[in-house]
């Protein structure tokens, strides 16, 4: 059979310009969603053999990690649904904040279809519930595990402390700032609160079917009356914060507490916004750039953190820092006082005298003699030259920290839970800034 037979039926042997060929039905591959079919996966091909997230799972398997296997009920010899391991879970999140995923949401996405996180769990299924809970339900595991890193990273020589820089990062809290109310208001609430809540137990403890519908709403009562309550009971140390500030017109202000976060404060941001915050306070040792103290306060200043600061250094790592270097916000003569009287020397700003006429370098009378030899000090070219390291060291932390590892805002309430954050953040920070080999010795 030629050609012309196979291709030319017709007789033409081609299509002259400006006739239209005639054609059949187009034929297309088309979609069939019932289809069955198998798909074979091996989970370990599919990251490559130098893939941090398998440095970072033999990083997390030589960790001690007992307090996080503590709570577990599931136990050999008794009936139960086995519990996720807390291993599996703990370089999750540590590979997640790592990656700058903060929402327990995205990240069980993301065990669905990206490779490194599905890799991390190896076949285990996981969802957001379990993941969220499982970020702030371990604050004592996770500080103790950032000590412990620290003392591997300590005996490896890479932490010195022969300088720290401290700095406070005051991030947006998970509250409205419509959800502030003074004292009479919360006193009303709570009444209203504790009589819907009586109302709905009546209900459901009527003869009668009790659907999902009605069992949320007593669970949503129930957290309302429980959240008003602790707003009220937070009054007291809002008055006592009204009471410590500078301006006259301030203090007459009533002082006003949250009905979401409670323990949320109104803070003064960085962009001059009055906005609910907590205020994160960090360490960084100069020489290595690596986190050795962090901590939340609900205070606005940071005029009486330095020496928390320096509790929670001592703590960690047994020792204190040779110098500490912070900024002018910490300038307190009592805090400066205490720091150079535990053998830490300090540098730090001084402030500028009212008259214009004074010498800001010289002894003034409420200064002890730690506090005016810290004044002469920071006169120095030597001192002054020191001081320019904490705001390249502090101030990268905290934007690496609130850039990268989703602390830009908050999304959890209470400072337990934003201490377990925090933490998750000062553990991947670290992690990343130090050959992990360093953990596997």
């Amino acid at each position: 059979m030629s050609q012309r037979d196979l291709f030319d039926q017709d007789g033409e042997t081609s299509n002259p310009a400006g006739t239209e060929r005639r054609r059949g039905k187009p034929r297309l591959r088309t979609v069939l969603r019932e289809q069955l079919g198998l798909e074979v996966v091996d989970l370990d091909t599919l990251i490559p053999e130098d893939h941090p997230a398998r440095t970072l799972w033999a990083a997390v398997e030589q960790l001690d990690l007992t307090l996080f296997y503590e709570p577990i009920e599931a136990r050999e010899g008794v009936a139960g649904r086995s519990a996720t391991d807390p291993k599996m879970l703990v370089c999750l999140w540590l590979y997640a904040t790592a990656d700058g995923v903060a929402s327990a949401r995205e990240l069980d996405e993301l065990c669905v279809r990206h490779a490194a996180y599905k890799w991390i769990c190896g076949g285990v299924s996981v969802n957001h519930n379990l993941l969220a809970k499982f970020r702030v339900g371990h604050e004592r595991a996770l500080d103790e595990l950032l000590t412990e890193v620290l003392g591997k990273l300590m005996a490896a020589g890479l932490v010195t402390l022969r300088r720290v820089a401290h700095d406070g990062m005051r991030v947006r809290a998970s509250a409205g700032a419509a959800s502030f109310r003074r004292k009479l208001r919360l006193k009303d609430y709570v009444k209203a609160a504790r009589k819907h809540l009586a109302a709905l137990k009546a209900e459901a403890a009527a003869p009668g079917h009790r659907d999902r519908h009605e069992a949320a709403q007593l669970r949503g009562a129930e957290d309302r009356r429980r959240r008003v309550e602790e707003a009220l009971a937070k009054m007291p140390e809002a008055e006592a914060i009204k009471r410590r500030q500078n301006d006259p017109k301030d203090r007459k202000k009533e002082p006003r507490v949250s009905t979401t976060d409670p323990q949320a404060r109104v803070m003064k941001m960085g962009d001059g916004g009055f906005r609910p915050a907590y205020n994160l306070q960090i360490s960084t040792d100069v020489d290595s750039r690596l986190i050795v103290g962090v901590g939340v306060s609900t205070a606005g200043s940071d005029a009486r953190l330095a020496r928390p600061a320096l509790d929670d250094i001592e703590r960690r790592t047994g020792d204190l820092p040779e110098e500490l270097l912070i900024d002018g916000g910490f300038v307190s003569i009592e805090q400066i006082d205490a720091a150079e009287g535990r053998g830490v020397t300090v540098f730090a700003p001084v402030p500028t005298p009212r008259k214009s006429t004074a010498d800001p370098h010289a002894r003034k009378k409420e200064d002890t003699d730690r506090t005016a030899a810290w004044r002469a000090r920071m006169e120095t070219d030597e001192a002054k030259e020191i001081y320019k390291q904490r705001a390249a060291t502090a101030e990268t932390t905290n934007a690496d920290l609130r850039c990268r590892r989703g602390l830009d805002r908050l999304l959890v309430r209470g400072p337990h839970k934003v201490t377990s954050v925090l933490l998750w953040g000062a553990l991947a920070y670290n992690l990343l800034r130090v050959p992990l080999a360093t953990l596997l010795g």
